[in-house]
């Protein structure tokens, strides 16, 4: 049975940025409940949306109508050592699924930076994180259990739905509730990470053979000045250098949140310092070298709030996106208090994927929360798309569904499976109907 509750507060997403209150959350807890709450909204002309951890900067998440929270979703956990294969359900956090494929030997190829997403999220909106030889992190998707706009249960895999299956790999939540997931692991696995900070020239100067040479390779501009930090994560047999506890709190948390959070106040409140605190950051990067469980690599915390825009290019077009994005930051009429993100990723063959069918290379552009925005971004997003970009699904946008139909070549193709799954337009809100049309 669904349990229906009022809401006593009001709901927003980890930014700040969306807020909203929904008239009522369900709380289902199991699929069959899940269909009947779609089956009761359908009868009462009404709509759901699923919220998650709400890490989309984008009002995706964001009901006007009924909120769905699936933290009490009660489905099977299943994991195929043999197979390396693990069903989870979909309200599940990554922190949670790589806790449970860590006790059994085992891990997800690739992650973002973060993992306080739902796999539900992360994989509606092509969360992904950076090597090129993967892609983002619904490629993993072997299979899902989805409840439809008219409350059917279906089972989707390869073989089973499997144009459901390609559409609702990264589906930003528009065809259906997703329920359970089953994706492909790998063995478990050590990463020895090596940052150092670098030139920017230099970078692209060799950016063919670093991204050849690592499994996993991002760095970050400072901006006002010509330096990066390259990270580069490669896979090694044994954990035989781990950073100290000691270390570890240094540079992860006290630097990079609580110093990093004093240092984006004081640029916030007398903004004439941004560009010198942008080359002393810079500067107090050193380089360092460790290893660690790929997870825990791979992730780190992030507490200081920012708003992001991100986009994916054809890889090639990178140096001219970051040479006009040189340009706009220094032509801003006020500062920018957060270095710049380059990532890199395969292509895949999901519909309304990033990657779709390119390597692409993702520029992520972020402002510290209370700073304006943006301008900063509008500018950014004009450059990305006169390049062919496309939008991150979960990063602030303003695109809408005329301009992504055609970035996407299966644009029309995702929305035939959507009138089929949901012809009553549920699982839809204000921002659904902008950027995929009512």
């Amino acid at each position: 049975m669904v349990r229906t509750t009022p809401p006593r507060v009001g709901w927003s997403n980890w930014a700040g940025n969306q807020r909203g209150s929904a008239s009522a959350i369900l709380r289902p807890g199991s699929p069959t409940d899940v269909a009947e709450a779609v089956r009761s909204a359908v009868a009462d002309g009404a709509r759901i949306r699923v919220t998650g951890s709400g890490h989309s900067f984008t009002a995706v998440a964001l009901a006007d109508d009924r909120r769905m929270d699936l933290s009490e979703l009660d489905t099977m956990v299943s994991v195929d050592v043999a197979q390396r294969l693990v069903t989870v359900p979909a309200g599940m956090t990554l922190h949670a699924l790589n806790g449970l494929l860590a006790r059994h030997g085992l891990a997800l190829p690739n992650l973002g930076d973060i993992d306080a997403q739902t796999v539900a999220g992360a994989i509606s909106t092509g969360t992904h994180g950076t090597g090129a030889g993967y892609g983002c992190l619904s490629t993993f998707v072997e299979a899902i259990t989805l409840v439809t706009g008219t409350g059917e249960v279906l089972h989707c895999t390869a073989d089973e739905h499997p144009d459901v299956l390609a559409a609702a790999r990264v589906s930003l939540g528009a065809l259906g509730v997703l329920v359970e997931v089953t994706l492909r692991c790998v063995d478990a696995f050590v990463l020895r990470a090596h940052e150092r900070p670098a030139e920017l020239a230099d970078v692209l100067g060799e950016l063919p053979e670093l991204i050849g040479r690592h499994d996993h390779v991002e760095f970050y501009w400072f901006p006002y000045t010509t330096r990066v930090q390259v990270k580069a994560n490669d896979r090694v047999p044994v954990n035989d250098r781990p950073l100290s506890r000691w270390r570890g709190w240094m540079d992860d948390d006290f630097l990079s949140n609580t110093v990093f959070a004093g240092a984006c106040r004081l640029g916030r409140a007398v903004p004439a310092l941004a560009p010198g605190i942008s080359a002393v950051s810079a500067r107090a990067l050193t380089e360092r070298q460790y290893t660690g469980r790929s997870d825990r690599v791979f992730c780190t915390p992030r507490r200081v709030r920012f708003m992001e825009m991100e986009y994916g290019l054809p890889r090639e077009a990178l140096p001219e996106a970051l040479a006009a994005l040189q340009r706009i930051v220094d032509g801003l009429p006020f500062k920018v208090l957060f270095p710049v993100e380059v990532r890199f990723t395969a292509p895949d063959d999901i519909w309304l994927s990033h990657g779709y069918g390119r390597d692409n290379a993702y520029i992520a552009v972020h402002q510290y929360v209370g700073m304006p925005h943006e301008p900063y971004f509008r500018a950014f997003e004009d450059v990305a798309t006169g390049l062919g970009g496309r939008p991150h699904w979960g990063k602030l946008h303003y695109r809408d569904a005329a301009s992504l139909a055609t970035a996407y070549p299966r644009f029309p193709d995702f929305q035939a499976v959507r009138d089929r799954l949901d012809p009553h337009r549920i699982f839809t809100n204000p921002h659904l109907n902008h950027i995929l049309g009512a």
